[in-house]
């Protein structure tokens, strides 16, 4: 294999290759601790037939690096992988065919297919969780617990629901500050407030952060008052938002909120694209 970090790689191995496990190596080695699931990275990918040696996909060179979050939906191949790559590094993986699939497709059929060879540079990682530092809410203001992972419970006031939009910092981060009109990763939890058992939206389940891009006007990609709660906080914080009606989803709702409704988000800011 030749190339710089950061370049398309010219790769040459011999096939066809049967491994019978997903196993990595890390060619060019990384800074920080290793990545996990529930990051995402930013980072450039060749993936080859590793039966015949194919050139498959070539993605997230020439400073356009490609996200892929590691857990949920991505290839298990992918994510195990991951395991022993950490920001910085150049790592090779080979995985048999039985891995190159998604935990949500079935596996049936796909022994004795071929397999597959991919090298990540990875750019960029992002963490699974805030980090900052822990701040009280005021009263009034839903509760909130959270687990081991930093999955958010919330329990919302047997109250009338704020009018306005009203943000909280339940954690204080030290990172780069969020501008209108920038690409953020992001978890969040959204519940409505009158049922606060009733979830509007959550990237938790699905097992790993988002990309977003807020702003303070049109384009973009949350309501209004969910982009009101980001922008201008730093990387690393942890914010809670009343979203009232007007800065939601209005008086029409949605598939998942039911006209006129209050909404409460926990969100995690983990970085700026």
């Amino acid at each position: 294999m030749t190339g710089d970090f950061g370049e398309k790689p010219k790769v040459r191995f011999p096939t066809p290759l049967a491994p019978e496990e997903t196993q990595c190596t890390e060619i060019i080695a990384g800074d920080g601790e290793r990545l996990q699931e529930g990051q995402v990275v930013l980072l450039g990918a060749s993936i080859f037939n590793g039966t015949t040696g194919e050139l498959v996909q070539s993605i997230g060179y020439d400073d356009d690096p490609a996200s892929l979050p590691i857990g949920g939906n991505t290839l298990i191949a992918f994510t195990k992988g991951l395991s022993c790559a950490r920001e910085g590094s150049r790592v090779v993986v080979v995985a048999p065919s039985e891995e190159a699939i998604k935990p949500a497709d079935n596996p049936s059929g796909t022994e004795g297919g071929d397999s597959l060879v991919a090298v990540f540079d990875v750019q960029r990682a992002f963490p699974a969780r805030a980090d900052g530092a822990v701040r009280l809410s005021r009263d009034g203001f839903p509760a909130v617990v959270l687990a081991p992972d930093g999955r958010p419970g919330i329990t919302v006031p047997n109250a009338d629901p704020f009018e306005t939009t009203e943000v909280e910092v339940l954690k204080e981060g030290s990172g780069q500050v969020v501008e209108s009109g920038d690409t953020v990763v992001v978890h969040y939890t959204g519940v409505t407030w009158a049922e606060s058992d009733m979830l509007e939206d959550s990237t938790w389940p699905k097992g790993s952060p988002t990309i977003v891009t807020v702003t303070d006007g049109e384009g973009g990609q949350m309501p209004a008052g969910f982009s009101e709660a980001v922008i201008g906080q730093k990387v690393g914080s942890q914010v809670a938002v009343v979203v009232p009606p007007s800065a939601g989803f209005g008086d029409q709702g949605n598939a998942t909120v039911p006209p006129g409704a209050t909404l409460f988000y926990v969100i995690d800011i983990l970085g700026v694209i």
